[in-house]
């Protein structure tokens, strides 16, 4: 049975935010946990805790078994633009110049693999 977690208006722009959701697409849970932790970007700590909820989501839904035992996959992991603040900061000669100050959406899909293969 598959858990989904969703982060909406997260502060950081998509372009960024995929760079880090790429590294992790498809990979066992311990293993993205690990590689989120050591990632030096400010998107990796806010992806690592939607993992995190994603993981006690999946906990919730099967109670009795534990995750490190029914090995746990990333199954699908989106971003998608938010919402866009936009502002305007001065510029020479009574100009302004808008700033978009973008937002994004991820949605993250995990799923065992014990249930994967008995489906296939």
């Amino acid at each position: 049975m598959e858990a989904v977690a969703k982060l909406n208006n997260c502060p950081t722009s998509p372009r960024k935010m995929r760079l880090v959701v790429d590294l992790i697409r498809g990979e066992r849970v311990e293993k993205a946990l690990h590689i989120l932790k050591f990632t030096n970007k400010d998107a990796a700590e806010r992806v690592e805790k939607l993992l995190l909820s994603a993981i006690n989501n999946w906990e919730q839904k099967n109670s009795g078994s534990r995750p490190e035992e029914s090995q746990l996959v990333v199954k699908s992991i989106m971003v998608g633009g938010g919402r866009q603040l936009k502002r305007l900061r001065p510029a020479p000669q009574g100009r302004g110049y808008r700033i978009r100050k973008r937002s994004n959406h991820v949605t993250i899909v995990e799923d065992s693999i014990n249930v994967e293969s008995k489906t296939n």
